[in-house]
């Protein structure tokens, strides 16, 4: 979950896991540590037409959910780091 200082949301104040509920470490609005930020928008045939979902994940929380995927995830690697 991402909470902004201004309702432009260009400054960022706070990320928080929203499995675990821990605040991640930002510095300066950038965070400092791993987050997985999850966002899709339900279209038809569902039972969410219409809706746009968004949260975030720590590190350890998106380990343990991807751990236990049956296909696990497809991995590169990344040459440049943002």
């Amino acid at each position: 979950m991402r909470l902004y200082a201004d309702s432009e949301k260009r400054t960022l104040e706070k990320i928080v896991c929203n499995q675990c509920g821990r605040e991640l470490k930002l510095e300066n609005g950038i965070v400092q540590e791993g987050v997985f930020q999850g966002e899709t928008r339900f279209g038809y045939f569902s039972g969410k037409d219409g809706e746009r979902h968004s949260f975030d994940l720590c590190e350890e929380c998106y380990d343990r959910l991807t751990g236990s995927f049956l296909v696990p995830v497809t991995m590169e690697e990344e040459l440049e780091l943002l």
